[in-house]
């Protein structure tokens, strides 16, 4: 680990935690519970700006070619955007994804060179690289996919505030993936990320207005 984390990091996990699971697959029917009001400094339309920012993930994954991905070392002086989720996810991934793309497409051709956007699997079980290439590349061929042990992509997610947990089987043969439904956005300026989005403000028309910002390294 390159670093311990400060007490500030530890006081934004303590709040954005709160923040509850969308289940893909999961018996709430993915619904997610209000977040506390101390999660945010400011709340606009689609963003949260946080009032203590997280430092990026230490986290040195397997990407869709096989090869090994050092996510902070990858990402550095990037706008980078990144998601936990899973390639079987019935709704909300494929639509958060969706969304990322078409508002990326809107993006200048400088913009679309500076942006990272990072898909996390919490289901390594299924997704291997080639599903997960084979998954993102209907969605965005630029996007970049990570997947491999399931403990420590679980201890990556949780240094950001999000929840994931193990994919399990129903009675009637279903698999359950219940995971943290925020996307979070870090700064190219400092590599900390200072903005949070949830499920519900992800549209194409929020994230188009949002990233050119972003890319500058100002909060929308």
């Amino acid at each position: 680990m390159r670093s311990t984390r400060t007490a500030a990091a530890a006081a934004a996990f303590a709040t954005a935690a709160a923040l509850a699971l969308a289940g893909c697959g999961s018996d709430d029917g993915g619904k997610a519970a209000d977040k506390p009001a101390s999660v945010e400094k400011k709340q606009q339309k689609g963003s949260t700006v946080l009032d203590q920012a997280f430092e990026k993930p230490d986290l040195t994954l397997t990407d869709t070619r096989g090869k090994s991905y050092d996510l902070i070392k990858e990402t550095k002086g990037h706008p980078t955007l990144l998601y936990f989720g899973y390639t079987h996810c019935p709704d909300i991934c494929p639509l958060t994804m969706s969304n990322i793309s078409v508002a990326k497409s809107k993006l200048s051709p400088e913009q679309k060179k500076k942006l990272r956007v990072v898909f996390i699997t919490s289901d390594p079980k299924r997704d291997t690289p080639k599903e997960l290439g084979k998954w993102l590349h209907g969605q965005d061929p630029s996007f970049v996919g990570l997947t491999g042990d399931f403990d420590t992509i679980q201890a990556g997610a949780r240094s950001v505030g999000i929840s994931i947990e193990p994919s399990y089987k129903k009675k009637n043969g279903d698999i359950v993936s219940t995971h943290g439904a925020q996307l979070l956005a870090f700064s190219p300026k400092d590599d900390k990320a200072h903005v949070l989005y949830t499920e519900d403000n992800t549209t194409p028309e929020i994230l188009e207005k949002d990233l050119p910002k972003i890319i500058e390294g100002k909060n929308p």
